[in-house]
């Protein structure tokens, strides 16, 4: 039995097999669409939610997970364990952080023979997902929770993103921008590259053409990592073969320590539409 047990929740993009081999416990967000409610990654895989959204934008919404789902987590890996991490979202995009908490303290009554310690990752995507991984290789170890927490600090700092939009149609969404500046961009085919900083998510650049979007991201990233090994996680929205695609060129083109592929979460798709590609990677 591992002395501490990862919970995260299903922003992080970790694949199944990530999932499943070191026991990481998944919060789903809830997708919204026609009055049906979905959970993230449980009731709905992203492909099957995507295909949702291409058929009505307007009606797919989503919501933050409930303090009662981070609570149904704790108790389902308090049965492997007496000491949780839950790794959060940013809190600044969300408030996934404050529910993990109210959770915790909601768990004191319930599971006072558990302890548990909540950490906001201050970032998202595979990024985030990177975190959690962190802390998860590093329960599989043997590490105690605080030292768990200190590896899951350290990545928090490392781990970063960068993704390429298709269209800007649908960023209006997030807040940053008029919805009448989000139209006038999809019909000049502005595709903006965003990517982290500080807890948000920021804007990083745009481009005219997916070709020249993608030179652009795979330079970003070399101009941080050079020829050091590099860890990376391809994501993509309901664009596999572009995705396999970019997965063929990082390998190629970079020393890579780890290299894998992944589905961007619909929860944040919904504001960025599909065809988003891009990757979330830290050196080693």
């Amino acid at each position: 039995m591992p002395k501490v047990t990862i919970v995260t929740d299903s922003i992080a993009c970790l694949t199944r097999e990530l999932v499943e081999q070191y026991g990481i416990g998944i919060v789903p967000i809830s997708i919204c669409f026609r009055d049906e409610v979905y959970r993230d990654w449980v009731d709905i895989t992203p492909t099957e939610a995507y295909e949702l959204f291409l058929q009505e934008p307007e009606r797919f919404t989503t919501s933050p997970a409930s303090p009662g789902r981070y609570l149904e987590a704790y108790h389902e890996a308090s049965n492997q364990t007496k000491n949780i991490l839950c790794v959060t979202l940013s809190a600044k995009l969300s408030t996934g952080y404050d529910m993990a908490c109210v959770a915790r303290e909601q768990a004191k009554t319930e599971l006072p023979q558990t302890s548990i310690e909540v950490l906001d990752s201050q970032t998202v995507t595979a990024a985030q997902g990177f975190v959690a991984l962190a802390a998860a290789r590093a329960a599989a170890e043997g590490k105690d929770l605080a030292e768990v927490v200190k590896v899951a600090e350290e990545m928090r700092d490392r781990a970063t993103f960068i993704i390429l939009l298709d269209t800007i149609r649908h960023i209006y969404r997030t807040g940053r921008i008029p919805k009448v500046a989000a139209q006038v961009g999809s019909v000049l085919k502005i595709k903006p590259i965003l990517t982290s900083s500080s807890g948000l998510v920021r804007f990083a650049g745009a481009v005219r053409s997916r070709e020249h979007g993608i030179n652009r991201i795979l330079k970003m990233m070399r101009d941080k990592v050079g020829q050091s090994p590099v860890h990376v996680a391809v994501m993509h929205a309901y664009a596999l073969d572009e995705a396999e695609r970019l997965k063929g060129r990082i390998s190629s083109e970079f020393n890579c320590a780890e290299l894998w592929l992944t589905e961007f979460s619909p929860v944040m798709g919904y504001a960025t539409g599909t065809g988003t590609l891009g990757f979330a990677y830290y050196r080693e």
